[in-house]
């Protein structure tokens, strides 16, 4: 497996030359004192120097060996906590955390593209500060004072971990059918009784503490998921003066044994009466959980973006090197056996699938996080827009970015060949980390409906116009000649997502069926025409400062040709298959399958 290096040219490229984030930061008075672009540098190269040589060259093993689990408790694998402590010596707990509490305060343009590289050095690994830091955001945006200061600073600190406890065995994406009770005492506290499974960091020895926010419901609370409230519940009770105290009704009763990410923890958490206490409003938990969830919605996304990076950083460097055969347009190295498998159709398709879709990702997972950034840090319009787009588009980073990360780490595993089938190269293990992105914190096939159904269909098109508006906009004010086959089949493509989108929200006032049955195409279909606006962006950018680096804009302007030309396309049969509607996926009779 080649040895990872974190793309911090691309990645300063995307936030700097692409989407100028520096002159957002100048507008808002929170960011302004905060980061400026030598900040964010600084930030990102010594990030990438944790990533690649602490976290990467253990991912390895740590697959192979995995967690442990004895009566209760849970080892992680070899090296895990010692590099868990070089990421919390460093600081890295505190990068996004509110500053009132020891939080570094930094936008999401850039803890996003910090959790990239851990994803792409571990995926297990990076799950461990990832709930943590959702865990806090939901605390920071929620819970009381007297929550906030008691268990932030060491969070932020790295000392205490968090997780979130949603699923239970019966009910998985339909939280109104949870069974955890919360019983109320008469010191404000709340008795928590339940089980919950599919637990990541739930239990493990690499903090001091671990801080479970925990959906459960009062005795008398509504029936469904507006009878649901949000509970924080440590795994070690925290004395008034910050101390540990005793330990608290909370088990681990097992560990899944699964097919990938083999290191991280996966629990099966038991409260027996654990003591916790309300984030939040009675019977308001879901909203406050979401916060933690589209955050972590996002994160998986990344997930998809970092596995993919990695696919192709491996994939190429064993395409260079490997000879098998030769170029049908002639011998390219005489003096060789054969020529490297550089020179087939196959390989440089497959490697350019993954050049295109893992730059035009991480640009959009960029572009998405600046939204955030917006409802987060600016005010007024600004702020209602980020919030929109932000909305709008968490459904697809989650979904889009995971479901083409898997297409990459199988692709890069085709270029190996049956080396990318065996143990020892280690591109096996990319395949199977990845798989699980497209199915936790909440399935691809329900993003799917969150975005159609939730988001445009719930907002009855508005959503969707509101991103339509901006991209033609942008389309409009280019310019250079040089484009001109990129503007148009841009414009094209934005024209048939309205047409599409308006034509879907008719059928489905008759059929309701209809919003079902094309949810995936329509993801899809928004995906590769918002990768398609951001790969303009990014044409535009290296066609203007080309003399300044012509070997890199070079590869931009051509990666963005390759995918107009032969990604983009994808959308036509998206097309068609959601114009076929509902009526045949549903005119077979459940017998009949």
């Amino acid at each position: 497996m080649a040895e990872y290096r974190v793309p911090l040219k691309d990645m300063n490229y995307v936030l700097f030359d692409v989407l100028g984030v520096d002159s957002m930061w100048q507008g808002s008075e929170a960011l302004a004192e905060a980061v400026d672009k030598d900040t964010a540098q600084a930030i990102l190269e010594e990030c990438a120097k944790l990533a690649e040589n602490e976290v990467a060259p253990i991912s390895r093993e740590a697959d192979e060996i995995g967690v442990t689990y004895d009566q209760g408790k849970v080892t992680t694998a070899p090296g895990f906590k010692e590099a868990f402590q070089a990421y919390t010596e460093g600081g890295w707990s505190a990068l996004g955390g509110d500053p009132e509490y020891g939080g570094m305060g930094m936008p999401k343009v850039i803890t996003a593209l910090h959790e990239e590289m851990f994803c792409a050095a571990d995926i297990s690994f990076s799950l461990y500060p990832g709930l943590t830091a959702g865990a806090a955001l939901s605390i920071a945006k929620h819970g009381s004072d007297a929550l906030k200061e008691k268990y932030l600073p060491n969070m932020y600190a790295g000392t205490w971990t968090g997780s979130m406890c949603l699923t239970e065995a019966h009910a998985g994406s339909d939280l109104g059918m949870i069974r955890t009770k919360a019983v109320p005492q008469e010191d404000g506290s709340y008795l928590v009784t339940g089980n919950k499974i599919f637990i990541t960091a739930g239990e493990h020895d690499m903090s001091e503490n671990i801080i479970h926010l925990v959906l459960a419901k009062l005795p008398d609370a509504p029936a469904g998921s507006r009878g649901i409230s949000l509970f924080l519940v440590p795994k070690i009770h925290v004395n008034d003066d910050g101390s540990l105290g005793e330990a608290n009704q909370v088990s681990c009763g097992a560990i899944e044994h699964k097919m990938g990410i083999h290191a991280s923890a996966t629990c099966v958490m038991n409260f027996d009466g654990a003591k916790g206490y309300l984030v939040g409003e009675i019977n308001k938990g879901l909203a406050c959980m979401f916060t933690m969830m589209n955050f972590e919605r996002i994160g998986v996304g990344i997930q998809g973006i970092g596995a993919a990076e990695r696919s192709y950083q491996n994939a190429l460097e064993y395409a260079k090197d490997r000879i098998q055969g030769r170029s049908l347009s002639g011998v390219k190295s005489p003096d060789a056996a054969a020529d490297s498998i550089m020179v087939h159709g196959d390989v440089r398709r497959m490697l350019l699938n993954m050049k295109a879709f893992n730059e035009g990702s991480r640009a959009l997972s960029t572009y998405i996080s600046l939204q955030l950034d917006y409802a987060t840090f600016a005010s007024g319009a600004e702020r209602e827009k980020g919030d929109a787009l932000a909305a709008l588009m968490t459904p697809l980073a989650k979904a889009f970015f995971t479901d083409v990360g898997f297409e990459s780490t199988v692709a890069g595993q085709q270029v190996f060949g049956g080396h990318g089938f065996i143990r020892e190269w280690g591109q096996e293990q990319l395949v199977r980390d990845c798989r699980i992105a497209q199915i936790y914190e909440g399935t691809n096939g329900i993003q799917a409906m969150d975005l159609l159904a939730r988001k445009v269909a719930g907002s009855k098109g508005a959503l969707m116009d509101l991103w339509l508006k901006d991209a033609n906009a942008y389309v409009d004010s280019v310019s250079d000649p040089s484009l001109t086959e990129f503007v148009a089949d841009l414009r094209q493509a934005l024209t048939d997502l309205d047409t599409v989108t308006k034509n879907l929200l008719l059928r489905a006032a008759d059929n309701a069926e209809e919003l079902g049955s094309a949810a995936n195409d329509y993801l899809h279909l928004f995906g590769y025409t918002a990768m398609a606006f951001i790969w303009l962006k990014m044409a535009e950018v290296s066609t203007t400062n080309m003399e300044q680096d012509p070997a890199f804009h070079q590869s931009k302007l051509k990666t963005a040709r390759y995918f107009f030309q032969k990604l983009l396309p994808r959308r036509h049969a998206l097309i068609a298959t959601i114009d076929a509607g509902a009526e045949t996926l549903f005119d077979i009779e459940d017998d009949m399958f």
